[in-house]
């Protein structure tokens, strides 16, 4: 019985130690590309740490969306939330003198109310989550021009749009999420119902509860995404007719490296580094000045290569 907890607990981690190398690989490679074709401008050391800075914005959004998603689960308001969070927590913050306070609960507490209605409906609803989502971002981006077109953080308001603010904050949220996900029971029910959620149900987990939990765990994490994205840019506009969808690709896009190396026990591992690699594809494109539809043309099939790659489906496996 102990050799074979022994024998299990190696596989384990040499499936992890394999999940970290082959994201240490595409790094390099990814990299390596951009480093032969511009030289001069992309990758230096102080880039990469410009690289690595940018990426922890997506990052910290990405691991409270992997909630949802591995119950099989989509969120289409990511965008709209992150600037409806944006613009209450800078509001809080200067308007209201609320300072920093403010804007880390204001962000924080509104991406967890929308997660929560995101949640809320979807289950009463009982319709597909991406549509309800998508009729939400439409009513979460006409709340934030209501409240206010654009808004402004001061200079002494901007901590953690750099070093060392933004590493902090990311930091805390990665430990928070890695906390949850492994060390909780809410963890284990997200696995359970995302791995077969009649069994979960036959074994008595409410399942509805923790589909809204996991909405408002994404959706507290992308309040924390907004704290960073508005400290990083100084500023957020309200847009309209679903504009702000374009804020979700990048974390939807960790979130999918998270689900592939989910069987390596790293997903939020992966997601972090995922992100970093993203970002180091994205400004390598930026440096060989490459118009922006191309940019997105070839990361996109890049993206999905690698993903495609890294996922093995097993035979006679539904893939959802």
């Amino acid at each position: 019985m102990e050799s074979s907890n022994t024998a299990s607990a190696g596989k384990k981690i040499s499936g992890s130690v394999r999940g970290y190398i082959i994201l240490a690989a595409l790094v390099i490679v990814s990299w390596l590309i951009f480093k032969i074709a511009t030289p001069g401008n992309f990758g230096s050391p102080s880039n990469m740490i410009s690289y690595f800075e940018a990426s922890l914005i997506a990052a910290t959004g990405a691991v409270g969306f992997y909630f949802v998603m591995v119950m099989g689960m989509f969120d289409f308001s990511i965008g709209a939330n992150i600037v409806l969070s944006s613009i209450i927590g800078a509001k809080l913050a200067t308007q209201f003198g609320l300072g920093y306070p403010g804007l880390i609960l204001g962000c924080v507490a509104t991406g967890a109310i929308v997660g929560f209605l995101n949640g809320t409906f979807y289950v009463k609803l009982r319709i597909p989550s991406m549509i309800v989502t998508t009729g939400l971002a439409l009513i979460y981006e006409a709340l934030a021009n209501i409240i206010s077109g654009k808004e402004t953080l001061p200079t002494n308001l901007m901590a953690f749009g750099k070093m060392p603010g933004n590493l902090i904050l990311a930091l805390a949220a990665f430990v928070i999420a890695y906390l949850i996900l492994n060390y909780t029971k809410i963890g284990t029910y997200t696995y359970a119902i995302g791995s077969n959620e009649f069994v979960a149900k036959n074994m008595g987990i409410n399942v509805n509860k923790y589909k809204v939990l996991a909405f408002v765990i994404s959706g507290a994490f992308l309040g924390v995404m907004a704290v960073l994205t508005i400290s990083y840019g100084s500023s957020i506009v309200a847009v309209t007719g679903m504009a702000s969808m374009s804020r979700n690709f990048i974390p939807t896009m960790g979130c999918f490296f998270g689900m592939a190396f989910k069987k390596y026990g790293i997903p939020l591992q992966a997601i972090i580094i995922g992100e970093f690699m993203i970002n180091i594809i994205f400004y390598g494109f930026i440096a060989l000045g490459a118009p922006t539809a191309i940019q997105d043309v070839i990361t996109g099939l890049a993206l999905l290569i690698i993903i495609t790659l890294t996922t093995r489906v097993s035979k006679g496996e539904i893939v959802k």
